[in-house]
């Protein structure tokens, strides 16, 4: 009688060591509830309790919000001040109803913010930094993550390669790094792939890999990455990555004479901006192996350099300054027209934007 006794005792403190999300409601109605929050509040929703507080830097927040439909995009920009030669990372919210709502994030550990050749990508809730290297110093292996729900800054499982000025994607839940330069020892036409799900780096090679990469994307389910020489004029290549063979190959070369300037990639299309003469939007039109152009922008906005980012079907033209064009496929106009909606920075930044990402939660 005394063991029943105490075994319903311990089954009342477990109970009671659980507080629910809000008192009175099961959980997962709470969930139903909170969940429908809009982002830019998420930050309000932690400072309630360590409960709601665990709950929104989750996974589970995400995944449930991703779901049903109420995930929201936020683009994050690794950006270069030339003045200091240093690196600078900042984010936008695009509902924000404020014109220029480009926002500075502080924290990037100190080894990453005068490297060069530096990757940065994406998986979940996480933003990777990987690799890079300085005036003084090798290329580097090392790899910092950022929690963006928990804004929080950690140190990564390094690559099983040192490499700078590298492609990196991530595609299928993991990091594709690819190519670049790094140590003597390293062999440029190799490749590293980042799983999450066991926190570890495995290391492959194929001759077929291009050199001196300087973009990368991934459509259709495969990543394609792009160089080109310094000859007069430039010759591209071009080279594909299928995972279900896991071998690269060389690609359309129609393709490769396109692709000159940044890219994204909407509705498994792929957009070029065209920087040659001006900047025109060009589409890769993949059943008649032709680039198609579609508008033009203005020539004040953005300024280039620019990178391309998209959140649903609309294209966000990131250039120099943080300088912000916003195209809705849907409504851009055709090589004649020139339009231009732009968001401006309000805070004094002649930053070059080096790459951008965007986020869902």
């Amino acid at each position: 009688m005394d063991l029943s006794t105490g075994s319903f005792s311990s089954c009342d403190e477990l109970e009671s060591c659980h507080l629910p999300l809000i008192t009175g409601l099961p959980d997962d109605i709470a969930l139903f509830c909170l969940a429908r929050v809009p982002r830019k509040y998420h930050t309000v929703l932690k400072c309630v309790s360590k409960g709601w507080r665990d709950l929104v830097c989750s996974e589970e927040w995400r995944v449930y919000r991703q779901k049903n439909n109420l995930g929201e995009s936020w683009i994050y920009a690794l950006c270069r001040d030339k003045s200091t030669d240093q690196v600078n990372f900042y984010m936008l919210d695009p509902s924000s109803s404020r014109q220029g709502s480009w926002k500075s994030i502080n924290g990037l550990p100190p080894r990453c913010l005068k490297r060069k050749g530096m990757a940065f990508e994406t998986i979940g809730k996480k933003l990777y930094f990987l690799g890079g290297c300085g005036w003084s110093e090798d290329a580097t292996d090392e790899v910092y993550c950022y929690d963006v729900a928990m804004n929080a800054w950690s140190e990564a499982p390094s690559m099983s390669t040192a490499r700078c000025y590298f492609g990196c994607e991530s595609m299928d839940g993991k990091i594709y790094s690819i190519g670049g330069y790094g140590l003597e020892t390293s062999d440029p036409r190799s490749w590293d792939t980042y799983d999450p799900r066991t926190n570890s780096w495995d290391s492959h090679s194929d001759p077929n890999i291009i050199l001196d990469i300087e973009d990368s994307v991934v459509m259709g389910g495969k990543i394609y990455i792009r160089s080109r020489t310094s000859t007069i004029p430039p010759h591209v290549y071009i080279a594909v990555y299928d995972p279900s063979s896991g071998k690269w190959q060389q690609t359309d070369a129609e393709m490769a004479l396109g692709w000159l300037g940044p890219t994204v990639v909407v509705d498994d299309t792929l957009y070029v901006l065209d920087q040659s003469l001006g900047s025109k939007l060009m589409m890769w039109q993949k059943n008649d192996s032709e680039w198609v152009p579609l508008c033009r922008l203005s020539p004040l906005l953005p300024r280039p350099p620019c990178q391309m980012v998209a959140i649903g079907r609309k294209i966000f033209i990131i250039g120099k300054g943080l300088s912000t064009v916003v195209l809705d496929i849907d409504n851009v106009g055709n090589a004649d027209g020139v339009i231009a909606s732009s968001s401006t920075p309000v805070f004094s930044c002649d930053d070059d934007v080096i790459c951008c990402k965007c986020v869902s939660i």
